[in-house]
């Protein structure tokens, strides 16, 4: 305590404390009695004693104070008036106790007592003060308390409780075994409440509920029931401790206590016998927080000026009053300070519970930070103190080199507050330590300025080690947030370097943020990312493929190889090859160029035909299968070295192929007949090459091979005459299943010679029916006149199919009768041109004016009308305006029904019948 408590104490002794409402009194050892504010400014002085004052004792309502002392004399002084009464005893006091409502009562009654061994009550009456003696004869009074009407003290024997309501003694508590002489270290009594007495003594606690008859009747009044018989006391808890108790107070549930701790060289002795030490090695005191089963809450060790030297009896404890409804509970009213004064001969000290902040504060102090936070975290404090805790922290975190353990709790420490966030980005840059705190950077509430990101990203790119870290940062913080230039700028500086990885290769986020979609593209060609293809298409960078030919082979041919033929005008055939063959060392370039080079095949034969010779080799190593059709299909590849590949790889149709281009088809029968053993193949092979010489060969062949033999006779009927190779085959050769094979060479003979006049039949009718048609056609007329001509056009419409063939018909029958009769009429020998009459051609190219043709077929009709008659036909004319043959023979049907004249050409034998 500051004020004036250290220049009194200056040349003085404190000896004892007693704490009121509003103040507080402190006795020294001088017998003055000063009383003091909360702050230790002394607010008056009572020197009322020659000796050193033992005891004081404030009323409840705080206006008066007593004391006694070693002088035999109990002095109450009254602190806001001159009142002061003076009571003399003669010998030592050592307790005294005013009546709680000494104030309010005209009785004015206390209680004191002292090395005498009495008990003294002293009341004011008719006559003035009066002492009765309550008791007496068991040793000296070394404390007394006064509650409510209960008066509790303590003498050499134990603690023994008076009713004043009733005259009565209710009870005996006998003083701990073994405990220390009173004289050696004092008793402390101390109610906790109205019915809780707690004793402290020695090294042992007691603490005991008196349950009076005492019921409370009405305003508060007591009313008293005089049967002494329902008194009852009961010890509720009792421990013992390791050290000695230099005072005793109640704090709720729990008691605080001030601890003496034994000299280090009387720590194995039996505390109950051991006397405290004088020579210079006591320990200091502490102030403990314990439970009723002595349950250790809290200790906290006094910083006593001199305390080497004290006993355990020159150290007080004294709690500040309960005040209000609380003060029967023993309790600290709502808004109260639980107060605690600790006195030694020198020093005053104030003990109250550590809040929240306290005991952060000394969590700090002792380097707990990890507590002091979660402290922080637990009782919710004030925004200010959470600040400095976690910056302290924080700061100590950095002092001890933990950066990831520092990183982690920024979300935690730094909240929402933008300034702390930067503050910390920039400081952990400057440790060089910000790639650890980069995960832990906030992209929104708060958000942070671009700076602080493009920092953090900057310190990602340019540590190697981080480039992994990089990447997520990248994806997984929103792109407004930053500008890219800054970070791109540190990537670009590390490309082609040994500081370049693959996790920096994928920081391609930042080109496509920035729109740099081609060096994106070249980034992700290197990674040979999956999703290179997507982004191709996506952002169109068909163009920038160019170079990047290998990698997308080898990311996903299946997609590389359509997306080079669809764009081979762009990437041209010759750049993929090449760039294919200088991967070698990289990938398969074979079987990478084999799967190109098909695809293009397929999609143009001549594309890729500087390379059709590779082409040859890459089909034999992974596609046999493909080589003959493409052999078939292509002609740019070398004949030669295609043979030799071909035999190389074993690959005998192939070769038999290649001998037949080559024209060396003997040599490919003997492969087909000697390596290959299908004759089936070799007469399919020698029936495609029309050579009898070849046939020769085959039979020569297959003569010593009897099962050829008797193939080739089922399959030489239409090629080959099977008794030529009859005539060949050596006497006495058998050939396998030779009758069957006989019977179907004959079978298929017959079928064949039956199919062969079938179709001579057919072609002799066809034939016939030709003839016929052209003699009909012969027979027809054709009339050219407008009127003739228009209905012809009109015809022409529905007939259009016939109409080339009919005007080509026209025109060559103008030229053919232009030939034959210069232009003139057959009959009348006149130009055409002279008579604007219709005019009938017919297919044998005479041509008749109509008039004339007609006049002539009247009179031959005459002539052969009798010799008809006769024979019961009738004469018809015939010509045709262009109707079609069906059409044709139909109107003949009609006209002969109809007996309608036909017109003939009379001049042609073919017409006159």
């Amino acid at each position: 305590m500051g004020g004036s408590v250290q220049s009194l104490l200056s040349s003085d002794a404190a000896t004892c404390i007693a704490v009121a409402e509003r103040m507080i009194a402190l006795g020294t050892y001088s017998g003055a009695v000063h009383i003091l504010d909360f702050l230790g400014n002394q607010v008056k002085e009572f020197a009322a004693h020659t000796a050193a004052v033992n005891d004081l004792c404030f009323d409840t309502e705080g206006e008066y104070i007593g004391s006694c002392s070693d002088d035999g004399s109990v002095i109450i002084n009254s602190l806001f008036t001159s009142e002061r009464m003076k009571f003399e005893y003669h010998r030592p006091m050592k307790a005294v106790a005013l009546e709680p409502d000494y104030a309010r009562k005209s009785s004015r009654r206390f209680v004191t007592g002292g090395l005498a061994g009495n008990l003294y009550l002293n009341a004011k009456k008719w006559m003035g003060y009066r002492d009765q003696v309550l008791h007496s004869g068991e040793g000296p009074i070394h404390a007394v308390k006064w509650r409510t009407s209960l008066i509790a003290w303590a003498n050499d024997a134990g603690v023994k409780v008076y009713d004043a309501a009733t005259d009565q003694r209710i009870t005996f508590i006998e003083r701990p075994r073994g405990s220390p002489h009173p004289e050696l270290l004092v008793p402390h009594i101390v109610w906790q409440d109205d019915t809780l007495l707690v004793i402290g003594w020695g090294t042992s606690v007691k603490i005991a509920s008196i349950k009076t008859n005492q019921n409370k009747g009405v305003n508060g009044s007591f009313k008293y029931i005089t049967m002494s018989s329902l008194n009852q006391v009961e010890i509720v808890a009792s421990f013992q401790t390791s050290y000695f108790l230099s005072g005793i107070s109640p704090f709720g549930d729990s008691l605080v206590v001030l601890a003496y701790i034994p000299a280090e060289d009387d720590g194995d002795k039996d505390f109950s016998r051991t006397i405290p030490s004088r020579q210079g090695n006591a320990q200091r005191p502490e102030v403990r927080v314990v439970t009723w089963n002595n349950d250790e809450l809290a200790t906290d060790a006094l910083p006593v000026h001199g305390f080497e030297h004290y006993r355990a009896k020159d150290y007080s404890l004294a709690h500040a009053p309960f005040s209000g409804s609380s003060y029967a509970g023993g309790q600290w009213a709502a808004g109260d300070e639980p107060l605690y004064y600790i006195v030694s001969p020198k020093d005053v000290i104030i003990a109250k519970p550590r809040d929240t902040e306290d005991h952060i504060n000394w969590l700090l102090q002792h380097g707990w930070h990890e507590k002091a936070l979660e402290a922080v975290e637990a009782n919710q404090g004030r925004s200010e103190l959470v600040d400095e805790v976690g910056s302290r922290y924080l700061d100590h975190l950095i002092v001890e080199r933990k950066y990831g353990e520092a990183a982690s709790l920024c979300p935690k420490l730094l909240r929402g507050s933008a300034s702390a966030w930067e503050r910390w980005v920039f400081h952990f840059a400057h440790l060089r330590q910000l790639p650890v705190l980069v995960p832990y950077i906030p992209t929104e509430n708060p958000r942070l300025r671009d700076t602080a990101y493009e920092v953090a990203l900057v310190a990602l790119a340019t540590n190697p080690s981080f480039h992994k870290d990089l990447v997520s940062t990248v994806k997984s913080w929103p792109p407004g947030i930053y500008s890219t230039s800054p970070v791109i700028s540190a990537i670009e500086s590390q490309l082609n370097t040994s500081s370049m990885t693959d996790h920096l290769k994928e920081a391609t986020e930042l080109y496509v943020i920035d729109g740099q979609h081609d060096n994106a593209f070249a980034l992700y060609a290197d990674l040979m990312k999956p999703d290179l293809f997507d982004f191709i298409e996506k952002h169109n960078l068909h163009d920038a493929v160019r170079e990047k030919v290998v990698q997308l082979m080898v990311v996903d041919s299946k997609r590389a190889v359509p997306l080079l033929i669809q764009h081979r005008d762009l990437i041209h055939p010759p750049e993929v090859v090449s760039q294919l063959m200088a991967a070698r060392t990289k990938c398969d370039y074979r079987y990478l160029l084999h799967l190109y080079l098909h695809s293009l095949f397929e999609a143009n034969p001549h594309a890729g035909r500087d390379y059709h010779d590779m082409q040859v080799e890459l089909y034999a190593d992974y596609d046999p299968k493909m080589m003959l059709p493409f052999l078939r299909s292509s002609q740019h590849y070398t004949l030669e070295k295609a043979y030799d590949i071909c035999v190389k790889k074993d690959l005998l149709k192939e070769q038999v192929f290649i001998l037949g281009r080559m024209g060396n088809t003997k040599q490919a029968l003997a492969v087909i007949i000697n390596r290959l053993g299908d004759i089936e193949e070799a007469i399919e092979f020698v029936s495609m090459q029309h050579d009898d010489e070849l046939w020769d060969e085959l039979i020569k062949q297959s003569l010593n091979k009897p099962e050829m033999v008797g193939v080739l006779l089922e399959h030489t009927v239409g090629n080959l005459d099977p008794l030529y190779i009859v005539n060949m085959l050596p006497n006495g050769l058998e050939i396998p299943r030779l009758r069957d094979r006989l019977v179907k060479i004959i079978t298929d003979y017959r079928t064949e010679t039956s199919i062969r006049h079938g179709c001579n039949d057919i072609l002799k009718a066809d034939c016939v029916n030709l003839l016929v048609k052209y003699y009909k056609e012969a027979k027809r007329g054709i009339c050219l006149s407008e009127d003739v001509d228009q209905a012809s056009s009109k015809r022409s419409e529905q007939r259009s199919s016939h109409l080339g063939e009919r005007v080509v018909s026209m025109k060559s029958m103008e030229v053919k009768s232009k030939t034959r009769g210069g232009g003139r009429c057959c009959i009348c020998f006149d130009p055409f041109s002279l008579q604007n009459v219709s005019i009938i051609a017919f297919f044998c190219c005479h041509a008749y004016h109509t008039t004339c043709l007609m006049e002539s077929t009247i009179s031959i009709g005459d002539k052969k009308e009798s010799g008809a008659a006769s024979k019961g036909t009738t004469p018809y004319y015939e010509f045709d305006n262009g109707i079609d043959d069906d059409e044709e023979d139909d109107d003949d049907d009609e006209d002969a029904s109809s007996g309608t004249p036909r017109m003939r050409c009379i001049l042609c034998t073919t017409a006159a019948g």
